[in-house]
């Protein structure tokens, strides 16, 4: 999972990515005049099954899911009116996601670069430049299929007459300054617009960055979109907890009223925005956390531990997380029933401990 942190000049974008990637990235610089900079941190996914399971077995290597996230800087009011950069656009393209940094703290020695802090406003600015990008793309679509119609190169009429109803939908959503993430698609639509990396169909977790006082993000800024979310972090405070000790850091929060790390709680609300959830691998080598799209099936996540595992799957064992806590180990579980046989039909399940049964390939 890829996730890039954009938001305006001196919104605290660098701020979230310390606290977020345990990083000590200066704060307070500015890229500008066009240029744009990007630093990335992947950090584990942090996940209190994956503890236990590694008690259980007790492996050489205990391997969290990983998240990667991304700095963008560069995005600035007026920079989708000609089309991004095609250094930025390609960096913003291979996004999962985005974290969008709005600044609600206020800061005389930070100037905002608008002059004054106005979330709504500042969230609107970066949302009309990416859906100004989007139509400059979807028109160039548009373009082309006129072209090919008139100069008698079309090779498939009917697949030319759906894109062409498509992109005719996507250029009337974004006129009516719409994202894409807000109109429904069909899988076969989904599946013409792979590739095409269009920016406003991509989810959003907002960041309302706030100061030292906790503030209810739903008093702040309401952002009625489908997937997208709105979540309060107080940045700074966030990035100095990423600083300590894990028993430092829960001290931390508990002095100042913090339920829960601006980290873990960033990381669960991208896992359900994006319809992600884990899976499991066990064993005396290793404990593994795997990342799968909800509602994959059982070849697919096997397909994440290795290509030949999908192509050759014959069984999944499976035991959901639950059980095989409940009842102490693996054969304990299978003893209990709890250990069952699914095949390609299986759905995968948040928590499911997979062990694959597959044909290698007959030449290696």
């Amino acid at each position: 999972m890829r996730l890039g942190i954009i938001g305006l000049p001196q919104s605290g974008k660098t701020t979230i990515f310390n606290a977020l990637t345990r990083g000590d990235r200066p704060v307070g610089t500015m890229a500008g005049g066009g240029r744009f900079e990007v630093h990335t941190g992947v950090v584990n996914v942090p996940d209190r099954r994956v503890d236990k399971l590694s008690a259980m077995f007790d492996p050489r290597k205990t391997i969290y899911a990983q998240v990667t996230y991304a700095d963008i800087a560069g995005v600035e009011a007026g920079a989708g009116r000609s089309g991004f950069s095609g250094p930025l656009l390609n960096q913003l393209t291979q996004m999962d996601g985005f974290l969008h940094v709005a600044r609600v703290f206020d800061d005389p020695k930070v100037p905002h670069v608008a002059g004054s802090v106005d979330a709504a406003r500042d969230v609107a600015t970066i949302d009309t430049e990416f859906l100004l990008n989007d139509m400059l793309a979807v028109e160039r679509k548009l373009e082309r299929l006129a072209q090919e119609a008139k100069g008698g190169k079309v090779k498939d009429k009917a697949l030319a007459q759906h894109e062409e109803a498509l992109f005719t939908k996507l250029r009337d959503t974004l006129a009516a300054e719409t994202p894409l993430r807000d109109i429904e698609l069909t899988a076969a639509e989904e599946q013409l617009l792979r590739g095409y990396g269009l920016l406003t169909r991509k989810p959003v977790i907002l960041v309302l960055n706030i100061g030292e006082k906790q503030e209810d993000p739903d008093a702040i800024l309401k952002y009625p979109h489908r997937t997208s979310v709105v979540v309060a972090l107080q940045g700074h405070l966030e990035m100095e907890i990423a600083q300590l000790s894990s028993e430092d850091a829960a001290a931390f929060l508990a002095e100042y009223g913090i339920a829960e790390a601006g980290l873990s709680r960033v990381i669960r609300l991208s896992y359900d925005l994006l319809g992600l959830e884990s899976f499991f691998t066990v064993g005396e080598d290793e404990v593994r956390a795997w990342t799968v799209r909800r509602g994959a099936f059982a070849p697919q996540a096997a397909g994440e531990i290795h290509t030949d595992m999908e192509h050759g799957f014959i069984r999944a064992e499976i035991v959901s997380y639950d059980d095989l806590i409940e009842c102490g180990g693996l054969s304990q579980a299978r003893s209990k029933g709890k250990l069952r046989l699914e095949g390609k039909e299986y759905v995968v399940k948040d928590g499911d401990i997979l062990n694959i049964r597959f044909s290698p390939p007959a030449n290696r």
